[in-house]
């Protein structure tokens, strides 16, 4: 398949997950243009650690929701959460999916638009919320142009595992009422070597996860170097034209 049909399908792919994102794309672009980029805290340890990146391969994708599965038992998603969503589209000869994790921006809007500095940009990359700061405006979810951010209006139902642990922004749980929530890129099994929930549970190796400057990722099924991947597939990644810097990357279809 040449590289102009495969950013063709791509974009078509992309385009009708859009089509479910409209609210807050023009806060977003406003976000953008004109609040400097939010605040940065050190990652745990002061390290400069490698930047996380995911990379998904479209093209194998089955649509079976394993990875919505695994990352709400994970993560104790509360009910009404899905913090990496599987979209259809069927244009009536073909069914396609997309998967939209939050984006992990590097411009992110979210940041740039909390007034108290609740959500931010570790130094390694990854965008947290610290929920003992978010005073639950809800300024972020406007400014999120991927829509992969959640709020809970009430207090979430709770197991005794998750009340028993101790809430980090890396570790976010127990989860609480009146605070923004979102995928937090799994940095905690990151730091243990492990790729994220949803990684691990995609049968059909969807789902690459790994570290820039290793420049190595991994699925389910396979370890690969990713500047290869990249390049060969020619990936691309979702409403990039915004300046957000998101670092999830989408794979084309076929190859170079």
């Amino acid at each position: 398949m040449s590289k102009d049909c495969s950013r063709r399908k791509f974009l078509k792919i992309a385009g009708a997950a859009s089509a479910t994102i409209t609210v807050g794309v023009l806060v977003s672009q406003q976000a953008l243009a004109k609040i400097p980029v939010g605040r940065t805290r050190k990652a745990p340890g002061g390290a400069m650690l490698g930047r996380y990146v995911m990379v998904l391969d479209l093209a194998k994708c089955d649509g079976c929701g394993d990875c919505t599965e695994a990352c709400t038992v994970a993560r104790f998603v509360p009910k009404g959460q899905e913090w990496i969503k599987v979209l259809k589209s069927d244009d009536g000869e073909q069914q396609s999916f997309f998967i939209r994790p939050c984006q992990q921006c590097q411009n992110p809007p979210c940041a740039n638009v909390c007034p108290v500095g609740a959500t931010y940009v570790r130094e390694d990359g990854v965008v947290l919320i610290d929920h003992d700061i978010c005073i639950g405006c809800r300024m972020c979810l406007a400014a999120c142009p991927y829509q992969t951010r959640y709020f809970n209006w009430e207090e979430p139902a709770h197991t005794p595992a998750e009340l028993a642990h101790k809430y980090s922004p890396e570790e976010p749980w127990p989860h609480r009422k009146g605070v923004s929530e979102k995928c937090d890129f799994c940095v905690d099994r990151a730091a243990r070597g492990e790729i994220p929930a949803c990684a691990s549970a995609c049968k059909m190796g969807v789902i690459y996860y790994g570290d820039r400057y290793e420049d190595v990722v991994k699925s389910s099924q396979e370890t690969v170097t990713l500047s290869e991947m990249l390049e060969k597939r020619h990936a691309k990644r979702f409403k990039e034209e915004m300046g957000t810097e998101p670092n999830v990357y989408y794979l084309q279809e076929g190859k170079a």
